[in-house]
């Protein structure tokens, strides 16, 4: 993301996983961070990686907040050991993730773009109780091609008007029985082309409504 990530590889459940990791400039003078955030990239098998675009805006908008952040690449993908499993697999490689970065006492948020916010939904539903994520937040999740599961009241979702690749409907549908709010950006696409910088303030805003 920036000359300051730091690249480092964790024992993964199908082989070494490759990690990016940004800490808020605080944490350099030694100030505690607010929390660790893992995030999860889009569809590997679309090309997506720990580099995506949304996923760096996500990071940026996190280590603003103050959290350390972990993206990832799924199994398979850049540095990272083994071969796509379909979704089943992946879900362990966050779960690998958040077992190797979180730190007892701090809170955990767990984010995820397309593809990755489906693993992060399925990833938070197998943390025990006493482990469970302070919040999650996901953009663009991939309701209509994975099975998506059920999230916590406060999670913050995030969708384009226009999205192509998952349409609006379906993260509705799939909402809609949770009584879920969604934050629809107006005349945006699946990836949010030219309107990161507005994501990032959503973001933002969002955890400052918190």
């Amino acid at each position: 993301m920036n000359s300051s990530t730091l690249r480092q590889q964790i024992a993964g459940p199908a082989g070494q996983l490759e990690c990016a990791i940004d800490a808020p400039a605080s944490a350099a003078d030694g100030q505690a961070v607010r929390g660790v955030a893992v995030i999860c990239h889009p569809n590997p098998t679309q090309g997506g990686t720990l580099d995506n675009k949304v996923v760096q805006t996500l990071a940026r908008a996190l280590v603003q907040l103050g959290y350390r952040t972990v993206r990832f690449n799924f199994r398979g993908i850049g540095r990272s050991e083994g071969a796509w499993d379909e979704g089943r697999g992946e879900v362990d490689d966050c779960l690998a993730v958040v077992h190797g970065f979180r730190v007892e006492g701090l809170p955990l948020v767990l984010a995820g773009f397309s593809f990755g916010g489906f693993v992060a939904s399925r990833a938070a539903q197998q943390l025990p109780a006493e482990q469970a994520a302070e919040r999650l937040l996901l953009v663009g999740p991939a309701t209509s091609r994975f099975d998506t599961a059920p999230v916590p009241a406060d999670t913050v979702v995030i969708h384009g008007e226009v999205d192509d690749v998952v349409p609006l409907s379906a993260v509705l549908d799939w909402a809609r029985p949770q009584s879920l709010p969604v934050t629809v950006v107006p005349g945006v696409g699946h990836f949010f082309h030219g309107q990161l910088p507005l994501l990032k303030n959503i973001v933002l805003r969002s955890w400052h409504a918190a």
